[in-house]
């Protein structure tokens, strides 16, 4: 096979469009003078693809990789398949198991049993054995529509679904046994890391649809490990809850230059909706967006505009340094997987002067603790400056909450602040607490308050009156639920 074709098949197996399997097959039975237009074609008329289009877009970005030669490791080798397996089917309800990472799910669906492992023997399993039987947990957990899995010494292993723990067995890790378990996927190199650092973040890949965000840490009785599972495909803004505000955040991605924050408490579902942004530019535009990630969860291929991604580490030293270093590499969009420290919202705010469309998240609860946050890190000295800054550059804040849905799963719940001149004035005064009044006058221009879209998910049914108390603060609003 060509160049061409092993980066088609490269790319298709990455995104989940077809499995190794698929492509191997299809190979043995079209020969080595194949073309990569053939090849394609052949996909089609095997029914093993059926988007024409994502695949014309994979084709034509295969041809372009090639002329630089094949790719790292050949999609039909077979040291490729043990260290990559193809995606294993899952139920017809499998991609609902990503709801609790982001997207909206009210109706409750079929899910796989729940998780089992023999975390007992632990100790008698040679190091291959125990790898595979992780493996099979995690993809269980993800069929079990858990977001989340922990593997903590001293306790007993747990995953979250729909935001409550369920423990998976009454066996407590022992020091031994979480060690083992936390590590036995990682290579020599990452194991040295964590041993030397104590705490490790990195993406682990099973496959092209097996995809999870791991934290490694070392606490007081030993090592712990937490799995959050990524969707195995980019979720469109309409999917994620956001159809009735679909219109504003459109708006605030059409800009060019300017400052957009996403935030909410951690586990909202801030990384997937920074993630669904990137893929409606990527599909809407033809520019050169740069991510700066850790680590790198969702992967983007680039469609319209070519997507630089970055995970702080292995290619960069912090997320400071990284969008220093973006400023020099011609980007039109800059995303920043955490605004966190002041030399990174600085630098994201000039970059947002500068003629970038920069888009950040923060773990914050409301627009106006946003806006505080981000600015109170400032010295006194620099708080006039720092306040015109933002007051010109701000295009919008997005906050976003996922709260359990009456029939299951979680829904979402979100405030959205547009900047407009009453805003900017109140910035650049420092006037923020005047931000809620405005905000309510700004519907006409998309803005919403947190208190009114969970008080209309109350009474839409959507969430029991419970959830809606503990989520609204206006004592108004509260009053009215019964």
């Amino acid at each position: 096979m060509n160049n061409e074709i092993r980066w088609l098949a490269r790319l298709g197996i990455d995104q989940g469009v077809f499995s190794r399997a698929q492509c191997a097959k299809l190979s043995t039975a079209l020969g080595d003078g194949t073309g990569v237009a053939d090849f394609a074609q052949a996909l089609i008329d095997k029914d093993i693809v059926s988007d024409v289009e994502t695949l014309e877009k994979l084709a034509n970005l295969a041809v372009a990789k090639a002329k630089n030669g094949a790719p790292a490791s050949d999609p039909f080798s077979d040291e490729e398949e043990e260290a990559a397996p193809a995606p294993t089917p899952a139920p017809a309800a499998a991609p609902a198991a990503k709801a609790a990472d982001g997207a909206a799910k009210s109706a409750p669906v079929a899910v796989g049993p729940a998780p089992k492992f023999a975390f007992d023997a632990v100790s008698t399993m040679d190091d291959a054995t125990l790898a595979a039987g992780l493996r099979e947990l995690l993809k269980a957990t993800g069929r079990y529509a858990a977001s989340d899995l922990h593997l903590s010494t001293g306790t007993r292993p747990f995953i979250r679904k729909d935001r409550e723990i369920s423990f998976l067995s009454d066996y407590q890790l022992k020091p031994e046994d979480s060690m083992r378990l936390n590590t036995v996927l990682l290579s020599e190199g990452q194991k040295k890391i964590f041993k030397e650092q104590k705490d490790y973040d990195y993406a682990l890949a099973l496959s092209a649809s097996d995809r999870y965000r791991v934290n490694l840490m070392v606490h007081k009785n030993g090592a712990a490990g937490s799995y959050r599972l990524v969707p195995e495909k980019v979720k469109t803004l309409a999917d994620l809850g956001y159809t009735a505000h679909l219109e504003t955040i459109k708006k605030l991605l059409s800009y060019h230059n300017g400052l957009i924050l996403i935030t909410g408490p951690v586990g909202s579902g801030k990384t997937t909706t920074l993630a669904s942004m990137v893929a409606y530019l990527n599909e809407t535009r033809t520019d050169h967006i740069i991510t700066v990630e850790d680590p790198i969860e969702v992967v983007q291929v680039a469609k319209g505009c070519n997507v630089t991604q970055r995970e702080v580490g292995p290619h960069t030293k912090s997320f400071f340094t990284a969008l220093k270093g973006a400023l020099r590499e011609d980007p039109d969009v800059i995303v920043i997987g955490e605004l966190r420290d002041l030399e990174t919202i600085e630098m994201a705010v000039s970059a947002s002067e500068t003629g970038h469309l920069v888009i950040g998240t923060m773990h914050t609860s409301d627009a106006a603790t946003t806006l505080n946050r981000m600015l109170d890190v400032f010295p006194p000295a620099q708080q006039t400056q720092i306040r015109a800054s933002v007051a010109e550059s701000l295009r919008g804040v997005v906050c976003q909450r996922l709260l359990p849905a009456s029939k299951g799963g979680l829904v979402l719940a979100c405030e959205i602040l547009v900047n407009n001149t009453a805003i900017a004035a109140l910035i650049r005064e420092g006037k923020t607490t005047g931000l809620r009044n405005t905000m309510e006058t700004g519907v006409k221009e998309g803005m919403c308050l947190m208190d009114n879209v969970v008080f209309q998910l109350y009474r839409e049914g959507r969430i029991a009156a419970g959830t809606a108390l503990a989520n609204i603060n206006n004592r108004v609003l509260k009053a009215k639920i019964t």
